[in-house]
């Protein structure tokens, strides 16, 4: 079977690989559809990664169909059902784990980076790992995981309907960042520095919008939101002005959720810690309730009539074959704002 390998020096190979011969007891046998190519793959791609495995087969974002089932398997796990899956581990015995969230697991091997991944035409994983996927489609499936990561950063910030959410970042995680907080009843700011996205950003949900790099976002905000500024906001870019922006922003007694690893050390005004009185934040990976709500966002989007289908195809830049693979990663390397999300079909 074929699968995608890459290296930390800007390399990609097909490469062939045995397809799994046995399913062992509690495990599932997936034919792979569609797998989406993660932020964290062009970083290994352009050997910024420093926590991938170098070669490694990438892939965690996936959209898949059961092939088979092992022995002990729940029964609603049947061949033929579209999946996708949850792509961290848990070690079971860390601080993490003991308090129950799994997510931020000490020594969580993501699918992917610290361990091989799901750019496979098919991969065995354990039942507790499959999650069904109602009525979407493979291709949609792929888009469940990077915005689950946005859905939970939400759920760490405690978002109700009262608050001014500005979430800056309009990347797939970003996104469902502003969908999440839209769904909960916030007014959503979407900050970015490309207009496109921001476009986008609006027709999923965000009421405002700020291009950071064209606007004076602290005056625009101070209009907004009556000089209080935001009661959170959601740092999903990871870079320095970004970081500081958000805790040089925020609104007194706000909350500030960090999903983004910013490259190098940030320096803060650290009296807004103390003066502000705020709650620095978090957000790693997600829970199992995060991918149950975005497949029920993502459900009702495909399956009503009155939505924008539109909508969730303008996520998906492109769809390529294994053997484009290569080109592709070239050319996100040197178009970085333009992409949402890279489908790879096998």
């Amino acid at each position: 079977m074929k699968a995608i390998q890459i290296t930390h020096s800007q390399e990609l190979n097909i490469i062939e690989k045995e397809k799994p011969q046995t399913i062992g007891v509690g495990e599932v046998l997936l034919k792979l559809c569609y797998v989406g190519f993660c932020g964290s793959d062009i970083n290994t791609f352009m050997g910024r990664n420093t926590m991938a495995l170098n070669p490694v087969i990438p892939g965690h974002e996936v959209g898949a169909i059961i092939e088979a089932v092992g022995a002990e398997v729940p029964e609603n796990l049947k061949p033929g059902m579209v999946v996708t899956c949850n792509p961290y581990t848990n070690c079971g015995k860390c601080a993490s784990c003991r308090n129950q969230r799994f997510n931020a697991c000490q020594h969580n091997e993501t699918l992917g980076v610290q361990r091989n991944g799901a750019m496979m035409e098919y991969i065995v994983l354990p039942w507790e790992k499959v999650i069904p996927a109602g009525q979407l489609s493979p291709k949609v499936c792929a888009l469940v995981e990077p915005m689950s990561v946005g859905f939970h950063a939400v759920n760490r910030a405690q978002v109700t309907d009262i608050d001014t959410v500005m979430v800056i970042g309009c990347g797939m995680v970003g996104m469902g960042a502003i969908v999440r907080a839209m769904l909960r009843g916030a007014t959503v700011i979407a900050a970015d520095i490309d207009d496109e996205k921001l476009a986008l950003a609006k027709k999923m949900g965000a009421t405002y919008t700020i291009n950071t790099k064209t606007e004076d976002v602290h005056q625009r905000l101070a209009s907004i939101t009556e000089n209080f500024g935001p009661d959170v906001i959601i740092e999903a870019v990871g870079s320095i002005p970004t970081y500081q922006m958000a805790v040089n922003e925020v609104a007194f007694t706000g909350r500030v959720v960090c999903i983004g690893y910013a490259k190098s050390e940030v320096s803060f005004q650290t009296k807004y810690f103390v003066q502000k009185e705020l709650d620095i934040r978090g957000s790693r990976n997600a829970q199992p309730s995060d991918f149950r709500a975005v497949i029920r966002y993502l459900e009702r989007l495909t399956v009503d009539s009155s939505a924008d289908n539109n909508t969730i195809e303008s996520l998906i830049t492109r769809i390529v074959k294994p053997e484009e693979a290569l080109d592709t990663m070239r050319w996100w390397s040197e178009n970085p704002g333009k992409v949402f999300r890279i489908l790879l079909a096998f």
